[in-house]
């Protein structure tokens, strides 16, 4: 097959390699999937920088964890009726060697979801760690209905499918961008009120719009927006955290803790198995009654990969950054 591969980290240009490596079998309990379309996420990226430190995992590495495609082989155990079921797939390179920057990805079987065939392989590619963190940060602490959701963010991957999936869910969604020029993408059909960052008072802002303070934060930069979320929570809202600018990131703790408000960090690779399934069956029948759209900002073929994994390190604008194959 058709793969690209690093044998040890740093620079996408110096270690990517694209060339032909044996095709997968499917073990007891897997498929095997042939890939339409892989996404590139800045975890992807960051495992090949080895970012904080983190080493090899493997001596090999095909990278990505995201994708779309058709499954056209089944390990023992596995229904045979599963063979050409379009698919979609997240954690491929979690805990394992190989992902999806190639021509077949092998994954176990629950980790391959039915695709819907008026979706798009686009959308399937996109719905892996940024779908299911999104979930994550939106469900964790119980049902939003009825509930102000805060969402940081709200252009980026996650934030745009965590502000879709709480309007989905009956939630009032307020979200920021950084800045005022940005407001303008922001979807009004899912967000009732964006606001600013580059604005001189953007608490009063969002304090305008909830009064009593928001029920759930979704934050995308808590070194950033620690002070900030601190004056707009409610009493006993939850600040769902799953990234931070600063290693070692204050936060407020005094007024934090007599408002007893919940700090949840999220770590995707990590979440209980359970949550994963859950959150792929809600991902996959939000988008399936057109609920969750995301934007493609690029696509590249294989071969570009390194430049595909460049995009992704350098911020590369609002938008999923995919490799397609052809069929």
């Amino acid at each position: 097959m058709l793969a690209s591969w690093y044998d040890a980290q740093g620079p996408a240009a110096d270690v990517l390699h694209v060339g032909e490596l044996p095709d997968p079998v499917p073990g007891p309990g897997e498929v095997r999937v042939r890939v339409t379309v892989s996404g590139v996420n800045p975890g992807d990226t960051k495992k090949r920088r080895g970012w904080l430190g983190s080493a090899m995992p493997y001596p090999r590495v095909i990278p990505h964890s995201d994708a779309a495609g058709v499954i056209d082989a089944v390990g023992a155990g596995v229904d045979g009726h599963r063979v050409g079921q379009r698919v979609w797939v997240y954690g491929a390179q979690s805990y394992r060697p190989f992902g999806t920057a190639a021509q077949y990805t092998v994954v176990p079987d629950h980790q391959a979801v039915p695709l819907p065939d008026h979706l798009s392989d686009e959308l399937g590619a996109s719905l892996g760690i940024p779908g299911i963190t999104a979930h994550r940060t939106v469900f964790a602490d119980g049902p939003v209905d009825g509930q102000l959701v805060l969402v940081h963010g709200v252009l980026g991957g996650v934030g745009s499918l965590a502000a879709q999936l709480a309007h989905w869910a009956g939630a009032t969604v307020i979200a920021t961008v950084r800045r005022t020029a940005d407001l303008d993408r922001v979807d009004p059909a899912v967000v009732s009120h964006a606001v600013a960052l580059d604005t001189g008072e953007p608490a009063a802002a969002i304090r305008s719009y909830a009064p009593r303070g928001v029920d759930r934060i979704i934050e995308v930069a808590l070194s950033d927006n620690a002070d900030l979320d601190n004056a707009v929570a409610a009493n006993h809202a939850v600040i769902a955290a799953y990234a931070t600018r600063a290693d070692r990131t204050e936060i407020p703790f005094w007024p934090l803790l007599f408002n007893n408000v919940t700090l949840r960090l999220l770590g995707s690779d990590d979440f209980p198995a359970e949550a994963k399934c859950q959150a792929a069956r809600d991902l996959t029948s939000a988008a399936a009654v057109g609920v969750l759209t995301v934007d493609v900002r690029d696509r590249y073929p294989l071969d570009d990969i390194a430049k595909a994994h460049d995009h992704v390190d350098t911020g590369g604008g609002h938008g999923r950054i995919l490799l397609t194959f052809p069929l």
